[in-house]
């Protein structure tokens, strides 16, 4: 079982910055992809930015050069650094972690954190 903490969300305005922070606690597998969602009121849930355990990146096309992803392996961490943000990124924000384990899938979220971009 993996448990997923969440932190940075807030109110921020255009064009100011974010980090979001998820930490990932309990079973932890060596093949994983964790990452960041997001879902506006009415809207779907979508990917914003993952990263895999072997380093590699997805993403949508709409935060490409906006935002990043990095891993801290020590800390079983990944940071969301949303820059230059718009009130179109108003959304809540999920810490998202998927692993795989031989013939076995295993799936976690996280509780979610508000961003809104307002002024």
């Amino acid at each position: 079982q993996v448990q997923l903490v969440e932190s940075g969300g807030g109110l921020v305005q255009p064009g100011e910055s974010l980090r979001l922070s998820c930490a990932a606690s309990g079973r932890i597998f060596s093949s994983f992809v964790m990452g960041w969602y997001r879902q506006a009121p009415g809207k779907e849930r979508e990917l914003v930015l993952s990263i895999t355990s072997g380093g590699s990146t997805n993403y949508t096309d709409s935060v490409k050069g906006r935002f990043t992803i990095r891993r801290d392996n020590a800390k079983n961490a990944v940071y969301l650094q949303m820059n230059s943000l718009k009130p179109e990124y108003t959304a809540v924000y999920y810490c998202h972690y998927q692993a795989r384990e031989g013939i076995w899938r295993y799936e976690y979220w996280g509780q979610g954190t508000q961003v809104t971009v307002s002024s």
